[in-house]
């Protein structure tokens, strides 16, 4: 089938079809499956990053159960950073969504980084735009919580929601991470163990986004946590919208320098003494300009 074929399709409810876009975009045909779509259409984005063991697949799985619900139309995009054939731990977690696994109204889809054409920030917003060209309502993304990949899911997902579980030091660790300059939201999972009220504690002393308590496997919390998520979207602005783009637009730019041929040559360069790196720097840029033009 034609890109044009398999639009159609996708847009008459084909899964199948859908899961070849999805496929595509992830490869040298993204910018011909991008505009296959046409003008781009609005969705919503809601990040769930976490350290392995939070529960993201759990809660995810609760928050597809509850706007489901409300009759909206779901899609996961579930980010490996693994190989996208073994998919590692978190394919086998995919298990925990069963129960919405022959739901016409969710779609549920793997993303291996590793070996994306332009990486995480390039296959996200595309997998994106096609899930709302197809007529998703919301867009869960789910991810590891390890690494450059939050960095650059905050700059997709409004808001970005940090699960942790309890535990001496998770704050901390948090922090350390990273994970909690990237949180719009931060969920304590499995907030019916021991620690959690402390693990709460420590993490409003770390931060002043809001912190929240949940139980993912018996939806306590889920009302609140759902309650917070769409206060966060009604509290959105041009301004903040503005500054999301902006980030994207890096984040991209950057996943394309990284790739650039001529990198490992001025590095070699910079390293041996014979370039300084403003030069380097210089070189770099001058190149991609006149290779995007």
């Amino acid at each position: 089938m034609t890109v044009g074929e398999l639009v159609a399709a996708a847009c008459g409810g084909s899964l199948r079809a859908a899961g070849r876009l999805l496929t595509l975009i992830e490869g040298p045909r993204r910018d011909e499956v991008l505009a296959a779509l046409g003008p781009a259409r609005g969705v919503r984005v809601v990040g769930v990053t976490g350290p392995p063991g939070a529960g993201k697949s759990t809660t995810v799985g609760a928050l597809v159960g509850a706007y489901r619900a409300r009759g909206l139309r779901v899609a996961v995009l579930a980010v490996d950073p693994s190989s996208p054939y073994s998919g590692g731990a978190l394919l086998g977690d995919r298990i925990r969504m069963a129960a919405h696994a022959t739901d016409p109204g969710v779609l549920i889809r793997s993303l291996a980084t590793r070996g994306h054409l332009g990486g995480l920030a390039a296959a996200v917003p595309a997998a994106v735009r096609v899930l709302a060209a197809l007529g998703h309502d919301l867009v869960l993304v789910e991810t590891v919580g390890v690494g450059q990949s939050e960095i650059e899911i905050a700059a997709v997902a409004d808001p970005a929601v940090v699960l942790l579980a309890p535990g001496a030091g998770d704050a901390v660790q948090a922090a350390k991470a990273g994970l909690l300059e990237v949180a719009d939201l931060i969920v304590v999972n499995k907030a019916d163990r021991d620690g959690a009220a402390q693990t709460v504690r420590d993490l409003r002393a770390e931060t002043g986004a809001p912190v929240l308590t949940l139980v993912a496997t018996a939806g306590e919390g889920l009302p609140e946590l759902v309650e917070a998520i769409d206060g966060h979207e009604r509290a959105d602005t041009p301004e903040r919208r503005a500054e999301r783009a902006g980030a994207q637009i890096l984040a991209l730019a950057q996943t394309r320098l990284r790739a650039h041929p001529d990198l490992a040559g001025l590095a070699a360069g910079v390293a041996a003494g014979r370039l300084d790196p403003y030069a380097a720097v210089e070189r770099l840029f001058g190149e991609s300009g006149r290779e995007a033009e």
